[in-house]
């Protein structure tokens, strides 16, 4: 690829794991919306921010008509902001949060976006947001413009991640028709949590769809996530180890996990058994599998999931609720164009409708897209105990593809940015893993210079093999 520090990202609107929930999701209505076109588009700011910042930042929103819906007008909002670089050439990045039901407005406006948001509610810079090296950034990675998808239809809830990569295809072949400059530049899927399911899902649909000359070629360079949820059957059996490793249980309870662990195992193979996909099957397993996490959970009460660095004593681990006050402001809603439309972080509505793809493994997906030249990368705060790094180690290792072995073997080497170890790496291929140092499951949000510093390198193709 070229070496380019300017990207444009895309950022989704699917719930992530670390949130309570809303009563329902960010849907659009025709109420709020009337225009009758199939992508409506334009220029905004916050009422906060000076005029200058329209210039400044490229400043869009708007929203895509998904002809996949089922029930007639389903449409996707997002926000587009323009890099302060200008490359024609850029790559264009997507960001999808996870959940299943969380909003990207999370990222948005918590880690790597050109704002955060305040306690009091007002919008401050990020010097490290990922828009910093790309000429555009859907949601947004280093120098580029960002797209954020925040609104799903209540109708048109996919039950499965390859129902949400259907929804995120069209979404992308609506959008590359309105802005037709940027449909061949290279293109980034990148997220985090339970976007470990979405991403290899969607950047197989692409895939396929570009080898079978459907719709319009988007250029797919390579998929980024980040303390994902992806093989869910090694990665809850991990929860142990991780526990034990960092003193969080006994190694008499450990072995008191045990049986937990086996009905695990039993459970998701009959969720992951052959090519057809059994819904019940998998919503049991993941129902037997959770019970490894309540079980070290009711072990240490306090224990924040996310950041286990972290003493949590409320009903949430992280309190992201400033970002929801602030955009259910109305003068916020005005100038998003969204009508009276509430906002929330969660859905749990969208959560529950998902619950059967929790437990299957989209690992499956990657070997092909590694095989025909899309790279990936694995990155993972090393506190996090919910997608932590010793379930993805697992995973990743035990995946079968050519380069497997040469995977395997391949040494570890610090990650360092300026002269401070980061982190631990590996590469072979097109894979590489990243362990990042004092970060939980939000590493842009933890360590925002060195996930800016990781993203530009890993598109630059700036990483030792």
């Amino acid at each position: 690829m070229k070496a380019t520090n300017n990207h444009n990202l895309l950022q989704g609107s699917i719930r992530g794991l670390n949130h309570s929930f809303g009563l329902d999701a960010n849907f659009v209505n025709d109420e709020t919306l009337d225009n009758k076109s199939e992508i409506v588009e334009k220029l905004f700011r916050f009422p906060s921010l000076a005029n200058n910042h329209i210039a400044y930042l490229g400043q869009h929103v708007g929203y895509v008509e998904l002809h996949n819906s089922t029930g007639g007008r389903a449409r996707m909002f997002y926000y587009f902001f323009e890099s302060r670089v200008h490359d024609a050439n850029a790559p264009v990045v997507v960001w999808l949060t996870g959940g299943p039901g969380c909003s990207s407005s999370l990222a948005l406006f918590s880690a790597n976006g050109p704002f955060k948001v305040t306690r009091n509610l007002k919008l401050v810079r990020n010097e490290y947001s990922w828009d910093k090296g790309c000429k555009y950034y859907i949601y947004r990675p280093t120098n580029r413009n960002r797209l954020q998808l925040f609104q799903r239809p209540a109708r048109d809830i996919p039950t499965t991640s390859e129902g949400a990569a259907v929804n995120l295809y069209d979404f992308m072949q609506g959008f590359f028709g309105q802005h037709p400059g940027l449909a061949n530049n290279d293109f980034y899927i990148t997220g985090e949590s339970y976007a470990g399911h979405y991403i290899p899902a969607f950047a197989a649909h692409v895939h396929h769809a570009n080898k079978n000359n459907q719709g319009r070629h988007i250029n797919l360079k390579g998929m980024a996530i980040g303390n994902g949820m992806t093989n869910s059957r090694l990665q809850y059996v991990a929860y142990p180890d991780y526990a034990l490793n960092n003193n969080l249980i006994s190694q008499s309870m450990y072995k008191n996990l045990e049986p937990l662990v086996a009905n695990c195992q039993e459970k998701t193979k009959d969720c992951d058994s052959g090519t057809h996909y059994n819904r019940y099957a998998c919503i049991q397993a993941y129902h037997y599998c959770d019970e490894i996490r309540k079980t070290i959970f009711r072990a240490n009460p306090h224990l924040n999931l996310y950041d286990i660095r972290i003493n949590s004593t409320g009903p949430r681990f992280y309190d992201h609720s400033p970002i929801q006050q602030f955009l259910n402001q109305s003068n916020v809603k005005t100038a998003l164009g969204v009508g009276n439309m509430s906002f929330v972080l969660s859905s749990q509505r969208v959560f529950d409708t998902m619950l059967g793809d929790m437990m299957r493994n989209m690992a499956i997906y990657i070997p092909e897209l590694l095989e025909d030249g899309i790279k990936l990368l694995l990155y993972d705060g090393e506190y996090d105990f919910l997608c932590n790094w010793m379930g993805n180690w697992k995973w990743v290792h035990d995946m079968r593809w050519s380069g497997q072995r040469g995977f395997q073997r391949a040494s570890e080497v610090s990650f360092i940015v300026n002269r401070t170890e980061a982190g631990s790496q590996k590469s072979y291929g097109n894979l590489m893993y990243l362990k990042v140092h004092n970060a939980g499951h939000m590493v842009p949000m933890d360590q925002p210079k060195e996930a800016l510093e990781m993203l530009r390198r890993w598109i630059n193709g700036h990483i030792p093999l």
